[in-house]
């Protein structure tokens, strides 16, 4: 191991001092900042062995075992087939099918401030239809039952809560959003929720009403059916009065794009045969339906539980919040190399996930730093300024105490498949 750390080595060291109280083990407590930094630090391949090969040579066995062996209290394209969880899968990040990982994560954000709080493997049906393979991987027990992404979602945000975290909004791409069980779920915690959706998926007009059918032979019907049935959110937006909205400054100047917004209830009530018509689920809950359509001609629809009286604006800005945890994705793929592991197991590809997580945490640590500092720095020349002017020219001032970045009270969760 190095004999010399460099600044920011031995921030991360102090910085890390809360999680390494609770890994007991010595060697453990060792390793840790050893494989944050390796993940931080220069290189191309951020699994054990280069990382070992640049920051400890001869601690290769060690750093191996702290990821893949004892025991402790987003999509990843993979070749082959025997690391645990990969099958040939729709992958968002991708946008198509392909032979990889995928890891359903929560991140919290405020602002442009994201921080990873969870990320969880999806095991398909070929691997936990497989007790023998499970086991070879090492999944726990309570981890080898089939559960859809939104279940594992779900799940992940009723362990955070129960952990003390608050937030004031779930948002999700379309992979969540088509899921009724998800947004029900999300409404029956009372939170908040902003999701896309496919332009097929069924809505009704927000003044559907229920009515007895009227029978035309045998006994007359028993249940409420609809007054109109329900059509994709794509047509029920043809006609809606489309704006263009600005929901955020970027680096380039404002960014914009025309939407268009109508309340509606949703067609995710209980199935019922409607006439000639099959099977059609009766109205939902009342919901936003939101569509975008973007200078590119791309067109893109989401569903809302926000209050009826919510501005277009606010909408607008809500679903787009998302772009910041999307960002902090590619962010640990790209910089952070949470697909370089390379083990198969499952015990090792989630701590090596963990202590990508902590890393990013740690940047982020750093960056608010960095810009309390400098807000720190203006409000000093600031002052200096105005007590040169004021020597020359004496009035009364009175001094407003603006905060820097405040503490993360309330934040968006924003929930996707990495």
């Amino acid at each position: 191991m190095r004999s010399t750390l460099s600044s920011w080595e031995v921030e991360l060291v102090q910085w890390l001092k809360p999680f390494l109280d609770r890994l007991g083990h010595k060697a453990r407590r060792r390793m840790c900042p050893l494989y944050v930094t390796g993940l931080i630090g220069p290189g191309d391949r951020k699994s054990v062995q280069p990382m070992a090969a640049r920051l400890a040579p001869g601690d290769y066995d060690q750093l191996h075992h702290f990821v893949a062996a004892g025991v402790w209290d987003a999509a990843v394209p993979k070749k082959g087939k025997h690391s645990v969880g990969v099958a040939s899968q729709y992958a968002s990040a991708l946008g198509k099918n392909a032979n990889c990982q995928t890891l359903v994560s929560l991140t919290l954000a405020r602002g442009e401030v994201p921080v990873m709080v969870a990320l969880r493997l999806f095991l398909p049906e070929s691997w936990t239809s497989g007790l023998a393979r499970l086991k070879r991987a090492g999944v726990p027990v309570e981890y080898r039952t089939a559960r859809t992404k939104p279940e594992i979602a779900l799940a992940e945000i009723d362990r955070v809560t129960a952990a003390g975290v608050r937030f004031g909004c779930v948002l999700a791409d379309a992979g969540y959003g088509l899921s009724a069980p998800f947004r029900q779920g999300l409404t029956a915690r009372n939170l908040a929720w902003a999701v896309g959706i496919p332009r097929h998926l069924k809505v009704y007009p927000v003044d559907v009403h229920l009515i007895w059918p009227v029978a035309k032979r045998g006994r007359p019907r028993r249940r409420y059916i609809p007054d109109i049935l329900s059509m994709p959110a794509e047509d029920m937006l043809a006609n809606a009065k489309w704006q263009r909205v600005s929901w955020r400054t970027g680096t380039k100047g404002k960014l914009k794009a025309r939407f268009a917004a109508v309340r509606v209830r949703t067609a995710d009530g209980p199935p019922q045969r409607i006439g000639d018509k099959g099977q059609q689920h009766l109205p939902g809950d009342e919901a936003w339906l939101i569509g975008e359509h973007r200078a590119s001609g791309e067109k893109k629809y989401y569903l809302a539980n926000l209050p009826a009286a919510s501005h277009l604006r606010t909408l607008a800005a809500t679903i787009k919040a998302r772009w910041i945890c999307e960002q902090a994705h590619q962010q640990l793929k790209e910089e952070l190399g949470l697909d370089h592991f390379e083990g198969r197991s499952w015990q090792g590809l989630h701590r090596h996930a963990l202590m990508t997580m902590i890393a990013f945490a740690f940047l982020q640590h750093r960056r608010l730093k960095k810009v309390r500092r400098e807000k720190k720095n203006q409000r000093t020349a600031a002052s200096t300024k105005f007590a040169s002017r004021a020597s020359r020219h004496p009035r009364a001032h009175s001094s407003t105490a603006t905060s820097t970045l405040s503490a993360l009270p309330k934040v968006d969760l924003c929930k996707d498949a990495a």
